[in-house]
């Protein structure tokens, strides 16, 4: 009975693990400004937008590394309220998406979704 159960509770953690550790680009993409209060701005919005004098840059290359969740959705719920934290402190509105990577953490192939982004205030 006790073999059962923790056969069970292994199966359980394996599945909630591999359920975790993968989105693919455009998932994450589509879902993280969906999840912000700040404003997100592609790479190349930000160029046109200092170019043009609408945006300024407050903080480049921040890093954020998100409280672990159980699911690669609450992962990014818990990576878009770091960036607004961030977007925030720094007196901005908008921020790019530089980079992200979910980074293994432990033994077990538990993960971290880790952030990379600039910090921007546009008019």
């Amino acid at each position: 009975m006790i073999k059962r159960i923790h056969i069970a509770v292994v199966v359980t953690v394996l599945i909630i693990t591999s359920c975790a550790t993968s989105m693919t680009p455009m998932q994450v993409n589509n879902t993280l400004p969906t999840l912000t209060m700040s404003k997100y701005i592609s790479q190349a919005q930000a160029d046109e937008n200092v170019k043009n004098g609408t945006c300024k840059y407050l903080a480049k290359n921040r890093t954020y590394a998100a409280p672990m969740g159980l699911s690669t959705k609450e992962d990014l719920r818990y990576g878009a309220k770091g960036i607004d934290e961030w977007v925030k402190l720094d007196g901005g509105n908008a921020y790019v998406l530089k980079n992200y990577r979910w980074v293994t953490v432990d033994n077990y192939g538990s993960t971290q979704l880790t952030i990379d982004f600039d910090t921007m205030i546009c008019e």
